[in-house]
């Protein structure tokens, strides 16, 4: 890493209130000049483009936008997803078809959502791109061709990892009519040169960056620690999930990277704060380390907004095991994040019981620096946990796609192998000794769990 810029996005529009979060693409290109500026590109020869994933950036046949960009969530289009559930035969039809079920952020739904909402659009929409396919296909000066790589193709609920083609008749099923989508090239391969002489490389979605950002490679799996939490894990294969929990991405390395998320994260530790009167997470934490292991029988089911996974939409959260001695806030405290983390377990599991491999934990976001997190989740995820020194990994991604790309063209980087790379600064933690006291808090957590919602994974 030489040098470095930084610029922020405009605000986007409401994601909350009966309306998609719309964005202008042209503010990213701003941005983008802004962050670049100061001679940061001197002597640069190829840039790496990686946006969040989930965005649609509908184009007419001038390539002019139709209407501002689509991004993030949308609970309007809830309506959408469901739709299309049903008119494909249900949720195992989906995840046969392209390997996730549609959600409310997905491509497929918000083109759903369009067709509906504002029809007028969505009969002049006739090229689809996200984010960073628009952002590529800007800098190389609009070319004919417009490509996007596996990783973003495969977040968009039209085109299958499994097959590694797209499927038409799904984007027909949500917009009601065909339109031109990208070229999804190699990870390894170019989109173009600009006018200046700069390759670009294939781009990809946020996710797929961090995570060749990253390093991680068989055997790793990233938990993500946010608001929602997220589990994911490279794997040779796409995995087919007829319940829909698993959401099976390709990665930016030619490998797959299924993924599996939890409505519930840290929103429960925040929910846990306020209720015992604590100003910050680091106070619940340090309240947290003054009880022990098990909570003294406390066993939080962290469902606060319904969970995903397991599917139980319209649950709510739990606290067990209430006696006498166990009614200390500290105690409360422990459970939120045994709670929290044992959450996250269970989407381990799924995986896990999948086949993939997961021998190495790297544990992500703000929370994962609290002493609570650190102290329990090896022992409750059974792994050695890697907590990686903040950075913007999604962008470091982007620029190891490019050098793969300009070495690929080069000739001097094999196009099957990602070229060698920094591993990030890191903390890593061992089960140790803890491991067997981890085991019996995750299978207290279980008994609670399977006799609240029996069956439920």
């Amino acid at each position: 890493m030489l040098r470095q810029g930084y610029a922020p996005h405009p605000l986007e529009g409401p994601e909350g209130g009966g309306r998609p979060a719309d964005v202008d693409p042209q503010a990213w290109l701003l941005s983008l000049g802004e962050a670049a500026g100061g001679g940061l590109l001197e002597g640069v020869q190829a840039i790496g483009v990686s946006a969040q994933a989930n965005s649609v950036v509908p184009l007419d046949t001038q390539g002019n936008t139709v209407r501002p960009a689509m991004v993030g969530g949308d609970k309007r289009s809830q309506v959408a997803a469901a739709d299309l559930i049903d008119a494909l035969g249900g949720r195992e039809a989906w995840a046969r078809a392209v390997g996730s079920v549609p959600q409310t952020a997905q491509p497929v739904t918000k083109l759903r959502w369009l067709a509906r909402s504002e029809p007028e659009a969505a009969a002049r929409t006739a090229v689809l791109l996200q984010a960073h396919d628009w952002l590529v296909w800007q800098l190389l000066g609009r070319p004919a061709r417009r490509t996007t790589d596996r990783g973003g193709a495969s977040g968009t609920g039209y085109w299958s990892a499994a097959t590694g083609g797209y499927r038409p008749d799904l984007v027909e099923l949500a917009l009601g009519h065909q339109v031109m989508l990208p070229e999804v090239i190699g990870p390894a391969e170019a989109a173009g040169t600009t006018p200046e002489g700069l390759l670009i490389s294939a781009g990809t979605g946020e996710t797929q960056a961090a995570a060749f950002g990253l390093g991680i490679g068989l055997g790793d799996a990233v938990v993500s620690l946010g608001a929602s939490g997220s589990v994911m894990a490279v794997h040779p294969e796409a995995l087919v999930d007829q319940y829909g929990m698993i959401t099976s991405l390709a990665d930016a390395t030619g490998m797959h990277l299924p993924v599996v998320t939890t409505l519930n994260a840290v929103r429960a530790l925040r929910g846990a704060a306020e209720l015992l009167g604590m100003p910050d997470l680091e106070s619940l934490s340090e309240l947290a380390m003054k009880s022990t292991p098990g909570a003294h029988g406390l066993v939080l089911l962290p469902y606060l907004e319904g969970e995903r996974t397991p599917n139980l939409p319209h649950t709510a959260g739990t606290l067990a095991g209430l006696r006498r001695e166990s009614m200390r806030p500290e105690h409360l405290a422990r459970a939120a994040f045994e709670g929290m983390l044992c959450g996250l377990a269970d989407a381990l599991d799924v995986l896990r019981a999948r086949g993939v491999d997961v021998r190495r934990v790297f544990l992500l976001g703000a929370a994962a620096e609290l002493p609570a997190v650190q102290a329990a989740a090896p022992a409750l995820f059974g792994a050695q946990v890697v907590v990686p020194q903040p950075a913007d990994y999604a962008a470091i991604g982007a620029a190891r796609q490019a050098a793969w790309a300009l070495g690929a063209s080069q000739g001097t980087l094999d196009p099957r192998t990602p070229p060698v790379w920094q591993g990030a600064v890191a903390q890593v933690l061992e089960p140790g000794e803890e491991l067997a006291v981890g085991q019996a808090v995750r299978q207290q957590y279980v008994s609670v769990r399977e006799q609240t919602h029996p069956g439920a994974l």
